[in-house]
């Protein structure tokens, strides 16, 4: 099995969604939800990774985003969506940084680590450096 398959093997395993776009594989999984009258947030975490074979690397980055959706007082049915980082790339934060923001906000036990760790492990298994990166921007 190669590294892409040993990956996507243990993505499988959570209860995660993967996506692959241009070489970029995208995985996504909800770790909490918030009830409130009439709407409804949830808390994503998402790691994004590219496997470079030529170079035998794999970069990696991961984020919370947090998106709602329901009814706003005067405004009818809003869906909304946004994360820690703005376009310019000014606010940046570690996951961890992100986990203490978000953990006053939300109840959970996901631990955030364990899914940088199983890429970092596979990587390492298979003879490939890991770069862990704050932003997407180096995949």
């Amino acid at each position: 099995m190669n590294l892409q398959q040993t990956i996507m093997t243990f993505a499988q395993s959570l209860p995660a969604e993967i996506k692959e776009k241009n070489g970029i594989y995208e995985l996504s999984m909800t770790i909490a939800e918030r009830k409130a009258f009439l709407s409804k947030q949830k808390l994503t975490y998402q790691a994004k990774f590219r496997i470079d074979d030529a170079n035998q690397v794999v970069k990696f980055t991961e984020l919370l985003k947090e998106g709602s959706v329901g009814v706003q007082a005067g405004s009818g049915f809003q869906v909304e969506s946004y994360n820690t980082f703005n376009k310019g790339g000014q606010r940046e934060q570690t996951i961890e940084q992100q986990s203490d923001l978000f953990g006053k906000k939300y109840s959970y036990t996901f631990d955030l680590k364990a899914v940088r760790g199983k890429v970092e492990e596979f990587a390492r298994q298979a003879g490939y450096d890991f770069q862990y990166q704050i932003t997407e921007k180096g995949l």
